[in-house]
């Protein structure tokens, strides 16, 4: 993450933003986009034109801060995560016209009895998964790696898979785990309720993604590269074959170092957010051993798709992260030309808090039942969540190559519009067709980009 321009403002160390989804979310259509069950069977929609349920989304805009603090000290990170504060989300907007209704907005200080997110149903619809996610992902263990502890991570997952009818996953079931960077179940970190809030937007991205794996949350005890580092590490020796890591710094001369410590794991899939401050490389996303995850805005269309995305981007300081790495080297499958050393990111999913997903968090004074989270951290754990479902990934693989082994085929949506920045070669922050910066070989359509071909 980069320092942030002189006339950003800061209110208690966070920043708050006002985005626009006007251009992300024209079209949005009545296909697609539901709620849970229960919620969708106690509401008559009415009739509805796609026109005028495009004109209404079209007027989706919110407020936002960034969850976990302000820009790193060097050898820190920050999570990428995006709460929404205020404002009518386009999932909102949506709702509102499928009902004849007036839009509600995001009342962050109170408890919400509902979602103004993205659910599981739209996270599978979007990305080609809803067969995937009810067959897939029995045995396998998809990793969070974060900061600090929620003291409420299994109560508040449990109260988000209860909603949206997913399967109980617990400890006494044997589907949820936490610890610490040691791996005890005891000796955990202090609370943070920035980080809380990451937490329960990983957790939950790992159940609407791949609602039939276990979950293995690691709490480092602080935000330092060194423990984030140990972290994954500890993932990886307790079983975990998918780690995500939903946090990002400035790239410094140690990260090459910090490769062959703690993300040099062959035969996991490793994901990393690629950044939420616009154009720009950060790490671990700079990584060659990690899968960089770049985010979209993403709402329905009329096309056999169902869906549409292009780049996040709010403004000049808010956006998808992308960019050419100044330390880490190229990995061998990375092949274009314009970089000499790694490339981010690799590919990329939802992330414009304005077109942003439901989570359940009720810890610290954020914890306000549910919120609409996005940034890079809401597409990390989605990409990781995509790995399992695809199945264990080679005992000497590095999966970050599998995306690239599906180059240019249906197994992945190419995102063709919209840019996260300036810069002096295109393709490094401007989406077009193949390969980009800001959104990689593009989105999930099944899961076959993400295993061994």
């Amino acid at each position: 993450m980069r320092t942030t321009t002189p006339d950003s403002p800061h209110i208690r160390g966070r920043r708050r933003r006002i985005g626009s989804a006007a251009a992300a979310t024209a079209a949005l259509l009545a296909t697609g986009l539901t709620t849970a069950a229960h919620a969708e069977a106690a509401t008559t929609p009415h009739k509805v034109s796609a026109k005028a349920v495009a004109a209404q989304v079209a007027k989706a805009h919110v407020r936002y801060e960034k969850a976990c603090g302000a820009t790193p000290k060097k050898g820190y990170a920050a999570c990428d995560a995006l709460r929404v504060t205020g404002g009518t989300t386009a999932f909102m907007e949506k709702q509102a016209a499928l009902k004849g209704a007036t839009p509600k907005t995001v009342s962050p200080k109170a408890a919400s009895d509902s979602p103004t997110g993205y659910g599981p149903s739209d996270i599978q619809s979007a990305y080609g998964l809803t067969d995937a996610a009810s067959a897939n992902g029995s045995g396998e263990t998809v990793a969070v790696v974060d900061a600090y502890d929620d003291p409420n991570a299994e109560s508040d997952l449990a109260a988000y898979r209860s909603y949206y009818g997913l399967p109980g996953c617990t400890t006494d079931n044997g589907c949820f785990s936490k610890v610490g960077q040691t791996g005890s179940t005891t000796s955990l970190p202090s609370a943070d309720s920035g980080w809380a809030g990451e937490i329960s937007l990983d957790l939950d991205m790992v159940s609407a993604t791949c609602p039939n794996c276990n979950i293995l949350l690691v709490e480092a005890k602080s935000a330092s590269d060194a423990n984030l580092g140990t972290a994954v590490n500890e993932a990886v020796k307790l079983g975990a074959k998918f780690v995500s890591n939903s946090y990002g710094g400035p790239e410094s001369s140690s990260d090459t170092s910090y490769d062959t410590s703690y993300y040099k794991h062959p035969g996991v899939a490793i994901t990393a957010s690629a950044g939420d401050e616009g154009y720009g490389a950060e790490y671990p996303a700079a990584s060659r051993y990690v899968t960089a995850v770049g985010g979209t805005s993403l709402s329905t269309s009329s096309g056999s798709r169902g869906w549409t995305e292009s780049v996040w981007n709010t403004s000049s300081t808010e956006g998808t992260g992308s960019g050419c790495s100044a330390y880490d080297a190229k990995p061998g499958w990375q092949t274009d030309s314009g970089c000499a050393k790694r490339m981010i990111a690799d590919v990329s999913a939802v992330a414009d808090p304005a077109t942003g997903v439901s989570v359940y968090d009720t810890y610290g004074s954020d914890g306000t039942g549910w919120n609409t989270y996005g940034g890079t951290s809401a597409s990390s754990p989605v990409i990781a969540s995509v790995y399992a479902l695809a199945g264990t990934p080679g005992s000497s693989d590095y999966p970050a190559r599998y995306p690239y082994d599906a180059a240019g085929t249906s197994a992945l949506n190419d995102v063709t519009s919209g840019s996260n920045g300036s810069c002096d070669t295109d393709y490094f922050c401007t989406a077009g067709a193949g390969y980009d910066g800001p959104t990689g070989w593009g989105t999930p359509e099944g899961t076959s980009a993400f295993s061994a071909s």
